[in-house]
């Protein structure tokens, strides 16, 4: 539960004396309580959020922030929630929504740590969408005080809570492929872009309120034509982090839970890096972990995103099996396994020795109410921010690489520093904002 500060106990204290009525001690609800919940963003995956969320009987949507006015879902919410209050700024609802429990933070990437810091200085509950943040330091400092706080976290990786996720973890740990010496992780998707920024200025809608989109991100001009709002903004380097921020957080989710690894000791990236304003399309990054009891030491793990996959001899390792749209192959001492992101309902453990192999018994959960009735007091969260922060960590250390081609980086994780390059430790952390800093980051 969070801590309960002198300034609570006294308002409690004075509370108790004038009527007799129930008090919170802190943002958790009691398991027989209305769960009082904000969302950040309205559209898009907000939208989705809220919807997956509000599936709780136990949960009610009482407040929103969203920059956009024109964005569709708004009325639809409205109408689910009468008396929904709606915010353009995320700080005003913080600051005036005294009442909240939880709250959702499902904006562009570059918001997701000043939004999530803000919401967990004040002890609220937290569903944070993937990436975590957007840099390497914020995602370590989220993780220490969510922990500082005690309150409940949840990542939305959704699938991290699918049954053919939890079998590679299962699988992988019962050792039925042995030890994992190699991991070869991709997704066919591309965002990101190899263009200049265009040379124009263009005037924001009156819907858009573009100072507040732009947040923590430096200033500048408003860009029509789709090229930063609604959607794009996961191609520029400055608000998004690409495919792989986006897609691997959730494919190697599995991965990072089955392998038991921390951070690499060397990431090296294969592939022509962004540009100044863009993350590339096709990606190719190799990363060295110490081993753990689950692999060899060392184990390797490479990412391919766009146009690059697995070689040849690793790809003829699931024969006439057609190499799905995203996923990971996992090689082990004793055996192979194929895990499909987009298809098959279960990971594929490929060879003779496999095939009278009896699945284990292991179901789904959801992993939204999983989230709303860890927050009323019942059970726990299976993707904390202990757990999605140092996976999100992993991740964005890829991203970084891409910076820095056919370059050895290493990394020292207790300094977060690479211990070899000066010019990559200049990407761990990022300045906000002049009247946009955010206490604790």
């Amino acid at each position: 539960m969070s801590k309960i500060t002198r300034r609570a106990a006294l308002k409690v204290s004075a509370a108790t004396f004038a009527a007799p009525f129930v008090w919170r001690l802190h943002a958790h609800a009691a398991p027989s309580e209305t769960v009082l919940h904000a969302s950040f963003g309205a559209g898009g995956m907000a939208g989705a959020d809220i919807g997956s969320l509000s599936n709780s009987k136990n949960l009610k949507l009482i407040a929103v922030a969203e920059v956009d006015s024109n964005t569709g879902n708004l009325a639809a919410l409205k109408k689910k929630w009468p008396d929904l209050r709606v915010y353009t700024d995320y700080r005003q609802l913080l600051d005036k929504e005294k009442d909240l429990n939880s709250v959702n933070v499902s904006t562009p990437d570059h918001m997701h740590a000043p939004i999530g810091m803000r919401a967990l200085n004040r002890g609220l509950n937290v569903y944070g969408q993937k990436p975590l943040t957007q840099t390497i330091h914020e995602a370590r400092l989220l993780t220490e005080v969510a922990a500082e706080k005690k309150v409940v976290t949840q990542m939305g990786i959704q699938i991290h809570s699918a049954r053919k996720h939890k079998l590679v973890v299962k699988l992988i740990q019962e050792g039925i492929i042995g030890k994992v010496k190699e991991v070869h992780s991709w997704s066919g998707k591309s965002w990101g872009d190899t263009a200049p920024k265009p040379d124009k200025t263009d005037k924001p809608p009156a819907n858009l309120d573009w100072d507040l989109w732009l947040g923590v991100a430096s200033d500048r001009p408003f860009i029509g034509g789709g090229y930063y709002h609604p959607g794009n903004w996961r191609k520029r380097l400055d608000f998004g982090t690409g495919t792989f921020g986006d897609m691997g957080c959730h494919i190697l989710d599995p991965v990072f839970n089955a392998i038991g690894v921390g951070n690499p000791s060397s990431i090296r990236s294969e592939l022509p890096g962004p540009n100044a304003y863009n993350w590339s399309l096709d990606v190719q990054v190799k990363y060295v972990f110490p081993g753990s009891k689950f692999t060899t030491d060392p184990v390797s793990l490479t990412w391919y995103n766009g146009k690059a996959r697995p070689p040849k001899e690793v790809v003829e390792l699931i024969g006439k099996l057609p190499l799905d749209g995203q996923g990971s192959i996992l090689i082990g001492t004793e055996g192979v396994m194929y895990s499909q992101y987009d298809s098959g309902g279960q990971p594929i453990l490929i060879g003779d020795k496999f095939k009278d192999f009896k699945m284990p018994d292991v179901k789904s959960d959801d992993h939204y109410l999983q989230y709303v009735e860890a927050v009323r007091g019942n059970g726990k969260t299976s993707a904390p921010f202990s757990y999605s922060g140092p996976l999100t960590e992993m991740v964005l250390l890829g991203c970084l690489a891409t910076r820095f081609p056919k370059t050895d980086l290493k990394w020292d994780t207790k300094a977060l520093t690479f211990s070899n390059n000066e010019k990559a430790n200049a990407f761990v952390k990022k300045a906000y904002r002049k009247g946009h800093e955010v206490e604790g980051l």
